[in-house]
Parts: structure tokens; sequence; C-alpha cells
């Protein structure tokens, strides 16, 4: 026999061999567990080591319940208790879909070696697994786009950016096509530039004026918009343009969009429309929109119109929020730091350019304009007039608009059927922060802008409000926003239209996700859940679970109740925090769910982050039912 040959062993040695082979597996399997479980439930406190009870991913006593009203004799749910419990509890419906989920489920269950040895039935563990599981998501994976898309830009809330090229705060941080290429990625629609003359005024940069910003090449912003416009939605991208260019700039910005975009530019056959195209006929188009240049000459830019405004925002709604979740540090006290030199230096560049910009305007630049920024007159009910033979797009900053909702609070929805209105954070936003988008939706306004980059609350309303119609970027507005025979009123006595029951079971994943020290070094995490509604003022409110002590598995089964009176305009707000007695309490996991949209009876809900991308294994077992 040569080295390396296999030994001659019968049959039952080979088998008593394997037999200790898969013994060994198991054996190893279990001490890793049982190392794992250790783990992550043994803290030391100095030289002392302090033990808790393992985390158990075991059911809660509730969904035990359900489970066992649908259960058979032999402790599984067969073919015709899971039609059941689908069409009962899940709220489905049509005889297809209830035999297409129950098909899918076994298979899954199958899959995941699930089901009753001998019967076949669904088991328990099987239950609560596909319960958990992406398949069974609050928001339907598969449904896609299912709004109306065929209807003029005005009828839709469109995801719009604001500064799309910081990477960071208003003021000092870098200029980069990078968040361009994020925010398309994430499915915004609307995308702005700032256009500069660079310092020998023989080229174009993309920056923040009159702040201490780095620019970037318009070429390298212009590429980005190009490559990744269509990668998450076929539907058009609107490039606006906050230009400061003098005419033969212009006209060099003509001819880079022009060559850059090619066939995908959408040049509007005339200078007035009377009605916007739709998405579905814009299907991977872009849009330039801004003012026509010689309106530059007559009227400051929207931005530089926002700095005047007062910096006295309605907090009264978002106080039943809570407090912001903390980004890094503020700057707040960089602006004060903006020296007089440099706004004297920047006022001039901006008279020198006015000057030279009169010596005439450039025509290919203004053809490029599809969709015109019209020239506020600084006159409410002029401004919100309604031209019956031509639509266009006015831009207010919040404050103004703020204002504007309380004395024409009826015009705003009026002129918003036809016409396009983008509201923008005002500039002494210095750290990226932002705006309840609500108050905009609240009207009609389609382009809320948002800083991508400016993580928190009010931002991930606008995420949650966009993961609606397939996650497209635009969202059909509700009926009553363009009934032209009777105005909607969000701010009267709305009576209640419906309720929404919220139960939250349990949660599960962050076991995995963070450390084991990551909430408390000394203990496992003590976790509550916040739930509630921002919508309407009338509906929007917050509560929260009990803390659920020293536990990675937290089980709350705790129910809430939202009466709501505009549930077309609601969002379902989910946070999770870990309580800290000394401290502020430690942040969970996020989600904001369009209220419209929520797929009824027991659901699994993942959590994002701060920065609104979702975590990787971080989830929620919650019920939603409508009475």
């Amino acid at each position: 026999m040569r080295l390396g040959d296999e030994l001659p062993l019968s049959p039952p040695i080979k088998a008593l061999y394997i037999c200790i082979y898969i013994l060994n597996l198991a054996h190893a399997s279990i001490a890793y567990k049982e190392r794992w479980s250790a783990a992550m439930t043994t803290y030391m406190v100095c030289c002392f080591r302090r033990r808790f009870r393992p985390a158990s991913n075991e059911p809660s006593e509730a969904i035990g319940d359900v489970f066992q009203a649908y259960a058979g004799g032999d402790g599984a749910l067969g073919e015709e208790a899971l039609r059941r419990f689908l069409r009962e509890v899940q709220g489905e419906t049509s005889d297809g879909d209830l035999d297409e989920a129950a098909r899918e489920i076994m298979a899954f269950a199958a899959e995941q070696k699930l089901l009753k040895k001998g019967g076949g039935g669904l088991t328990m563990e099987g239950f609560h697994r596909w319960l958990c599981s992406d398949a069974n998501a609050a928001l339907h994976p598969r449904r896609g786009v299912h709004d109306d898309m065929g209807l003029p830009l005005s009828h839709y809330f469109i995801y719009t950016g604001h500064n799309s090229y910081l990477t960071g705060n208003q003021l000092s941080s870098g200029c980069s096509e990078a968040p361009i290429a994020k925010a398309l990625h994430d499915g915004v629609r609307v995308i702005e530039l700032d256009l500069w003359p660079n310092a020998a005024k023989d080229d174009v940069e993309v920056l923040h004026g009159r702040t201490w910003t780095s620019p970037v090449e318009l070429a390298k912003c212009l590429e980005a918009i190009k490559e990744h416009s269509f990668v998450s939605s076929p539907y058009p991208v609107i490039l606006t343009l906050e230009d400061h260019l003098t005419p033969h700039l212009q006209a060099k910005v003509a001819k880079m969009i022009k060559e850059t975009f090619g066939d995908t530019l959408h040049l509007s056959e005339s200078e007035t429309m009377t009605e916007f195209p739709s998405p579905e006929d814009l299907r991977e188009k872009i849009i330039v929109s801004t003012k026509p240049p010689k309106e530059y000459l007559q009227t400051k830019s929207s931005k530089e119109e926002s700095q005047n405004e007062s910096q006295n925002g309605n907090c009264e709604e978002e106080s039943v929020w809570g407090e912001e979740i903390p980004d890094n540090k503020a700057l707040m006290d960089v602006g004060r730091q903006f020296s007089e030199q440099d706004t004297n230096r920047y006022v001039k560049e901006e008279e020198d350019m006015e000057k030279i910009a009169q010596l005439g305007v450039n025509m290919e630049y203004k053809r490029l304009i599809a969709i015109s920024l019209t020239r506020r007159k600084h006159d409410m009910d002029e401004d919100l007039k309604v031209d019956p033979d031509k639509v266009s797009r006015m831009s207010l900053g919040e404050t103004a608009y703020e204002k504007a909702t309380i004395t024409h609070g009826a015009e705003i929805i009026k002129f918003t059927q036809k016409n396009l209105l983008r509201i923008f954070p005002r500039t002494t936003r210095i750290t990226s922060s932002n705006y309840n988008p609500l108050m905009g939706w609240r009207y009609g306004a389609q382009m809320v802008a948002a800083n991508m980059q400016g993580h928190g609350r009010k931002l991930w309303l606008t995420q949650g409000m966009f993961r609606a119609n397939g996650g497209c970027g635009y969202v059909k507005k509700p009926d009553f926003l363009m009934n032209c025979d009777k105005m909607f009123d969000p701010r009267s006595n709305l009576p209640v239209k419906t309720k929404l029951k919220v139960i939250v079971y349990m949660g599960d994943g962050w076991r995995f996700d963070f450390h084991k020290t990551h909430f408390d070094k000394f203990s496992p995490p003590d976790f509550y859940a916040r739930v509630g509604i921002a919508g309407v003022v009338a509906d929007t409110r917050m509560e929260e679970t009990k803390v659920i002590m020293d536990n990675w598995i937290p089980t709350w089964d705790h129910e809430f109740v939202f009466p709501l009176a505009v549930p077309e305009l609601a969002l379902l707000r989910v946070e999770v925090h870990e309580s800290d007695n000394h401290q502020k309490d430690d942040f969970g996991g996020q989600t904001c769910l369009p209220v419209w949209e929520l797929r009824t009876g027991i659901r699994s809900v993942r959590l994002c982050g701060r920065d609104g991308e979702m975590m990787q294994s971080v989830k929620l077992l919650m019920r939603f039912e409508f009475t």
C-alpha cells in the first residue's frame, strides 16, 4: 500500500466514523452557542463577574396565543389553518392571494426545515421565523410602483434634495459628486447645484457661495448625475440650478449639459406650458429648472432672500416627538467666525458679475430650461395667482412659507394643484439640519427640499414618505389636495376617519449588530420603544412602552391606539432607545412608514440607523389593525 491510499474500511466501520463526526460537529455547535450565550450575558464589574439570564428568542406570549388559536391537535399549523390565519389576522382577502401566500410560507418553512415531521404542518418555531422574515414586511416587498404615473408633475410629492453636493455642514464642509450619487441611489429625484465662477472667472465650480466650502468641478457633478440618475427609479430627475454666472459661462454650462446628458436631456418645445408633462411621459429624462437668465438681473437669488428671514419656527407640534437625536458636535459658533472681509469680497464679486451680465443673455442656456422658476413679487396675493395659460415653479424659504400658510393656506393649495412649489431650509441651518416636511405636504407643496446629510427626525420623515409607491421618488398627492371645489384646511377641527391599532410585540438583532458593551458596560441593554404618528396637527402624537431591563431580546406586548383624521398624510414613527439613568438614552434604531401603505396583521419591521440606512439584523415584530 502506498502513502496516501485510502484504508480499506468495512461499511459498518465507515458508518461509525460518520456518526462520530456528526456528533463532534453537534457538540462543537452546542459548545459555541453556550460560549456565545455566556459571552453576551457575563459582564465584568471591577474584578467580579455579573451573570444575567441568557436572552431567549422564543415567541412572546401574545404570539404564542395567536399560534395556538389556529394550530391543530398535533401542535402544528396546517395549510387550511394557515389560510384562515392569513385571512382573519393578516387581512388577505382574495383566494388567489391566500393560496399564493400559503404556498410561499410552506416553501419557506420546508427550506428552513421548520415543518413538523410526518404531518408536514408549520411548527411554532417555523411560524415565528416566518413572521420575523422580510417576506412578511410591513410594506409589501414586491408591490412596486402602483400610483397612476400618467398625471401632470404637479399631482405628486417629489423626493427633493437641497445643496446636493455638500458632504457635511453648510459653512465649511467639502463639496463632492459622491453625495449626489448616493442621493440618486436612495431615490431622490431633485438635485440642486449652486454654480459659481472660479477665481479666474474662466470656469464653473459647484459650491455653497459666501462660505468656506471647498468647490467641486461641475463636470464631475454632471457625470455623477448621468451615471446614477436611473439606478433606483426610471422616473425623471429634475436638476435645479442656482447660478451666479456671466453669459459666457452660462454658454459653457449649456454646452457641458448637452454633451453630458445627450438624448436623456428633456428640452421643452416652447417657453410656456399650460400643463406639466407626467412622470410617465418623462421616463429616464433629466429636466433643467432654474430662473431664465434675464431674471437674475432683476432679483436676488432665492437663497439670498432667505438669509434675512426670521429663524423662529413653530416647534410646538414637534415637541411631542422628543428631543432631537444628536449628530456630531454642532457648528453653531462657526457662523459667527465668518469675517466681514470675506462677506465684502463675495458681495463685490456679485456686483462685478451683474455688471458683466448686462452685456447680454445666453440663449443656448435659456433653451435648456424646461421648467422655469418664476420671479417672486414679494406679495403673496400676486405670487400665488394661478395663470390659466402657463405653469411654472416657485421657491420659498421655510420661514416665508410658514408665514404664508397662516395667511394664504387655501391659495397655496390652489397654486400647487397646477404649479410646482419648492420649499428649502433657511440658510441659518449651518449644521445641515432640516425642518418638518409635513409643513409643506399638508398644503400640497411638491418639492420639500431636505439636506440629505442632515440626519435626524425631520429627514427620517422624508425618507418615510418616499418609501411609498415602490420607493420611486414620486408619491401621488391625496385627492383632497387636488379638489378645486372644496379646499382642504389642515388646521381645521377634522373628524376622526379611522383608528390605527399598533401592537409592539418584541425586538431582536442588536446582539448581532452591536458589541455587548455598546449600550451598557456592566449589563445587557434596557430597551424601550417609542411609537407615534406624524401628520396633520390633530394626528401628531408619540407614546412609549415600558422599559425591559437587562435583555438583548425585549418583549413588550404593548398596544397603542392612534385616532387618525387624515391617514392619507400620516407617517408611523418607530424608535427604540436604551434607557440610561445617568446619561442621555442611547439610540437603538428607528424607522418611519407611510400609514396608507401598511399591511394589516402581524408584520416584521426592519429598523434603520441615524443615517437612514437599514440595520443588518435589528427588527421589531408588530401588529397593525385599522378600525
